[in-house]
């Protein structure tokens, strides 16, 4: 019997369902809110208006509110959050620590809470009146604070609420990449008389910094979008002292309409992001 070989297209024409929903889905997005972001929407009709959109943003002082407000906590909260996931990861790695299993669990429990609900049970944790946290601050003999209705103690609530998400899914790929170093050179290093923090620095940190990059950048990344704890806890307020970029984009874009304007807004973030990405592989690029 004769076998028919199969056409050299035959794997492309397997490939294309996946070829198609890729370009639908994500090339068109990008390349359609491109065009967008030299178009002004009004009347129900597109308009040329070129880089007028851009020379707005500029000149908008909410964008650079939003734009403090986002670096404060990629500042702020990143590093925080990183330090804390290494901090948890070397810690439950520890021979000593009886229930790994449970604590490894109980810490990236929090990463697959919806968004929005957690986000609402911050809400309610930090109300001024009738809030945990602040039970807790007058028990200590401190005064009430206003969390969501002040400027520093908003933006402090939406940094703890961040953190308390992700430093158990940063936790996670830090622990397996410490869980992937031979456990041969902490013995070697311990019959040297090396201590924990001795081998934290010399050895862990050293073999995983591969790893600790590419959680910082996908945090900086998250943190450069955020949108969902801000919206929710402080709607942006008070004044739009907690406003972030990502939210400052879905209001221009969802709530006034103003679809060119949000594009172009869009594109100065993936610049941002872009830029930063390329200054951390820089500093952390290896001989």
């Amino acid at each position: 019997m004769k076998t028919h070989k199969k056409s050299k297209f035959f794997p492309y024409g397997m490939m294309m369902p996946t070829i198609v929903i890729f370009g639908l889905f994500m090339i068109y997005p990008v390349v359609y809110s491109f065009y967008l972001s030299f178009m002004e929407f009004s009347g129900g009709t597109y308009t040329f208006v070129g880089l007028q959109n851009y020379i707005e943003l500029f000149k908008d002082p909410v964008f650079y509110k939003a734009l403090f407000n986002t670096f404060f906590y990629l500042i702020i909260q990143v590093p925080v959050m990183i330090g804390l996931a290494l901090l948890l990861a070397v810690l439950i790695e520890q021979k000593f620590i009886r229930g790994r299993g449970f604590f490894r669990m109980a810490t990236f429990l929090p990463t697959i809470t919806s968004l929005v609900a957690y986000a609402l049970v911050f809400k309610v944790l930090f109300n001024t009146d009738h809030g945990l946290i602040n039970y807790i601050v007058e028990f200590f003999g401190g005064d009430k604070i206003q969390w969501v209705y002040s400027a520093w103690p908003a933006r402090a609530s939406i940094i703890i609420s961040i953190t308390w998400r992700w430093v158990g899914y940063n936790m996670i790929i830090i622990l397996a990449g410490i869980q992937a170093i031979p456990t041969e050179m902490y013995e070697s290093a311990s019959l040297d008389g090396a201590n924990f923090w001795q081998q934290l620095r010399y050895i862990t940190i050293p073999a995983i910094k591969p790893i600790i990059l590419f959680t910082t950048i996908t945090s900086t990344i998250g943190t450069l979008q955020l949108f969902d704890e801000p919206y929710i806890l402080t709607q942006g307020g008070p004044n739009y002292a907690t406003i972030t970029l990502g939210e400052y984009l879905y209001d221009n874009g969802f709530k006034f309409l103003k679809f060119g304007f949000a594009s172009a807004l869009g594109y100065v973030m993936v610049i941002i992001i872009g830029i930063l990405s390329f200054i951390q592989f820089r500093m952390n690029k290896e001989d």
